[in-house]
């Protein structure tokens, strides 16, 4: 089981490019920076993590200005969004930005992709909520084209694009490794067997062990193998007996959430103390 970890990367926090070369150093797998383009005053949306918002939602960078910088001063670390909002995202766009930071960092992406949980945010770039979960299904399919075909085109309810040229195509073929973050559920698990190499729900949000039957054998009815849907899971703490029962069911990967107002001597403590459980499972 792979040691990851994530982080805000805002203004508040030593830059991306530190924060990796110091995982990196520790022998940790990868990077996951989250994504935000702005957070609506008007606070209409509960955070599902509890109230209230903590300050670094509103912060936030690029994630994929993040990973480029990041990239530049790694040689193996995987770098990853976690999660980029894909419904608010333009997908000819995000394909380019998904390619080209697979291509700078020698094939080390991993797209880890949600449908997001605040509302304004949302219709502010022109979603209906309610239709988030189709639009990013087929944000997918379209931008696979792009990455696996010289000449594409697509022609969806929600995108549509004539036959098209766009390169650089991703080194990870047929695409960069692509991970579905949310809570356990038919739709989720209808995603992630679809069209996703792995599924990552948030450590403590909900359950997640007694679910993984349910995943498996929607697997099983859709005519996929289980065992090609890569388990992880955010947010877990640095704990030994935390991590053994993710290892003990059949986790891949673990990431652990890095301080956000602790600053660098706090997240250094930290990676410090996840690369202790580096090569433990």
């Amino acid at each position: 089981m792979d040691i990851g970890v994530e982080i805000f990367p805002t203004d508040q926090v030593p830059l991306p490019g530190r924060v990796a070369a110091e995982a990196e150093a520790r022998g940790i797998e990868s990077i996951w920076f989250p994504e935000h383009t702005h957070i609506p005053t008007s606070r209409l949306t509960p955070f599902p993590g509890g109230e209230p918002l903590p300050e670094h939602y509103r912060r936030t960078l690029d994630p994929f200005a993040a990973i480029a910088s990041a990239s530049a001063v790694t040689t193996t670390l995987r770098l990853a969004t976690g999660i980029c909002l894909l419904a608010q995202r333009d997908p000819i766009v995000t394909a380019k930005e998904v390619a080209s930071v697979d291509y700078l960092s020698g094939g080390r992406f991993i797209f880890g992709i949600g449908v997001g949980w605040n509302i304004e945010e949302m219709q502010d770039h022109g979603v209906d909520p309610r239709r988030r979960r189709t639009l990013v299904r087929e944000k997918v399919l379209a931008m696979r084209t792009l990455w696996t075909q010289d000449e594409a085109a697509f022609d969806g309810e929600y995108v549509s694009f004539a036959p098209s040229w766009s390169w650089p195509k991703p080194v990870q073929q047929p695409q960069p490794p692509i991970v579905v973050g949310g809570a356990a559920g038919p739709t989720t698990f209808a995603q992630v067997i679809e069209y996703a190499d792995g599924w990552m729900p948030i450590h403590g949000r909900r359950e997640i062990f007694p679910r993984l039957p349910e995943l498996r054998a929607h697997a099983e009815q859709a005519g996929r193998d289980p065992a090609s849907i890569e388990l992880g899971v955010f947010g877990v703490p640095p704990v030994a007996d935390v991590l053994e029962s993710y290892a003990a069911n059949g986790f891949r990967r673990v990431v652990i959430g890095l301080p956000q107002d602790r600053g660098e001597a706090g997240i250094l403590e930290e990676l410090d103390q996840a690369a202790k459980f580096v090569g433990a499972y």
